[in-house]
């Protein structure tokens, strides 16, 4: 090996490290719960049209711009301008806002698998927003005062929540050779078609085109694999081929995985009465997957009875501990990383003083105290508006945090567009050269997830028009904070940006004019 790629990523260690970095255990039972096997063809999609084409964009630009410090807004504000790299920046920390209230209004639900061994003690919102409240003060508290101890221990939980996909499927497969078939039956109209009812993923041309989102979410942080490039061996060569394995493996993982849960799950039988009764939502669902795993395993090995119900305890307590470990690392470093990057990669005058000052320990701790604030007003907000119970609830919480994840993605493909125009740029490493191959495979992705969003913010209002008049009586609320969640928080977050922007622009001109001019051609 030589000297240059002494350290270096070869293609295998590329490829497993976009996996860890990409694949999510949770999306599975997620997958299952909306679709049953009908997910797996659009998480095949999501790697085609999606995750491949822009893995390779945000990798040209990552390495046309691997000194800058600014992530994703140096790559914007190279290549368009700053208003546009600040307003899509800010949506960016918008989303990971939605995720802090999303992810800690969940926080509850490892705990009582942890306590209990399952989810069937679940309190109300009320509680819900509370404990979520509580956490995230908590947290911030924590890491303000420096807790890099806490974070390495939190480490294993990748390793434990990586374990429960094998558990999953091997349990899985035990299970199918003891009962001879799925069950849940494997058929064509099963791939092609919801396994949902109507009443929880409403069925239909526009919810079924809408669960694309969830599958652009499955892919969630390829922005992040752009940064990879310059820690790979001969990375013309083998960037490309690592990208496209690890794509593989990971659309085949899901799929396989999808499959899996089909061996032991009968949805009918299941899962129908469950969520029916409301018992079954999309923030208990992992648990109680793995926890109906570990009885089934244990029925296929013999072991009937309280014995096989102790078992299921035991797994269903399993995740519980690794979504609780995962919960606090994912913590630890999103507490405080979007929010440091906000700061430091943007100009510095477009912050107050106190708000963009770091200590000495690399913190923003003034601007994640605000942060904090923000967060709980949103959990406190959510709870005063919505109507109905925990499913409603978790449904609303995942399709807000799916939405404003992804949008982020439509202005990083514009602005790859205007960066594959722009000749005086440095571009050291350039997989796509042809003009028509950019314009196709830009629109490709803008469709895609552009078209996803859209089916998924108009879905509620779809499935409004479609109920009797007393039905849209009780359900006007929920359809209104449906909408509002969805569209509100990135629309909002743009628009402040676009403001504060202006006000900078307008006190700094010569300063704004000299932006966005640091990689051009000598």
């Amino acid at each position: 090996m030589s000297k240059s790629n002494k350290g270096k990523l070869s293609m295998v260690a590329l490829s497993l490290m976009i996996f860890t970095s990409v694949y999510g255990f949770g999306n599975i039972p997620v997958a299952f719960y909306q679709m049953g096997y009908g997910a797996i063809p659009w998480y095949i999609i999501g790697a085609l049209l999606f995750f491949i084409p822009f893995a390779f964009m945000v990798t040209e630009m990552g390495s046309a711009f691997k000194d800058a410090k600014g992530g994703i807004y140096s790559w914007m504000e190279e290549a368009v301008n700053p208003t546009f790299a600040f307003i899509g920046t800010f949506m960016w920390y918008a989303s990971y806002i939605i995720w802090m209230v999303t992810v800690s209004s969940k926080i509850l639900l490892p705990i009582v698998n942890l306590i209990f061994g399952n989810s069937n003690n679940m309190p109300d919102i009320l509680w819900i927003s509370i404990v979520a409240v509580i956490w995230m003060a908590l947290i911030t508290l924590a890491v303000s005062r420096g807790v890099d101890t806490i974070k390495k221990f939190t480490s294993v939980a990748g390793t434990a929540v990586l374990a429960l996909n094998a558990i999953l499927i091997i349990g899985a497969i035990i299970v199918l050779i003891a009962h001879g078939k799925p069950e849940t039956p494997i058929t064509l109209n099963a791939f092609l078609t919801s396994a949902a009812p109507k009443s929880v993923f409403h069925g239909g041309f526009v919810s079924y085109i809408s669960f694309l989102v969830f599958a652009i979410f499955a892919y969630g942080g390829v922005e992040a694999v752009g940064g990879l490039v310059d820690q790979t061996e001969n990375p013309k060569r083998n960037f490309p081929r690592g990208l496209i394995i690890s794509a593989v493996i990971i659309a085949v993982g899901y799929s396989v995985a999808i499959l899996c849960v089909g061996f032991f799950i009968s949805y009918d039988k299941d899962w129908l009465p469950q969520i029916a009764n409301g018992t079954m939502n999309l923030g208990t669902v992992p648990y109680q997957l793995i926890e109906t795993l570990g009885q089934r395993v244990a029925e296929a090995l013999g072991i009937t009875g309280s014995a096989a119900s102790i078992i299921g305890g035991i797994f269903a307590r399993y995740i519980g501990l690794s979504m609780l470990l995962a919960y606090m690392g994912a913590f630890f470093t999103l507490t405080y990383s979007p929010v440091k990057q906000l700061i430091t990669g943007t100009p510095k005058k477009l912050w107050p003083e106190r708000l963009s000052k770091i200590s000495k320990d690399g913190l923003p701790k003034f601007a994640m105290f605000i942060q904090l604030i923000i967060v709980t007003i949103i959990i406190v907000l959510k709870y005063i508006t919505q109507q109905g119970g925990a499913t409603q609830f978790y449904q609303i919480l995942t399709y807000m945090a799916n939405v404003s994840m992804t949008l982020p993605y439509i202005l990083i493909v514009i602005a790859y567009w205007y960066f594959k125009k722009n000749t005086l740029i440095e571009k050291p490493i350039e997989y796509f050269k042809s003009h028509l191959v950019v314009a196709f495979l830009t629109v490709v992705v803008l469709i895609v997830v552009i078209g996803a969003n859209f089916f998924t913010i108009i879905q509620p209002i779809v499935d409004y028009t479609m109920m009797s008049p007393a039905d849209q009586k009780l359900q006007l609320g929920n359809t209104i904070t449906s909408f509002v969640s969805m569209v509100g928080g990135p629309l909002l977050f743009g628009i402040i940006a676009y403001f504060m922007m202006r006000r900078y622009k307008a006190k700094n001109t010569d300063e704004y004019n000299s932006l966005g001019k640091h990689y051009l051609k000598k």
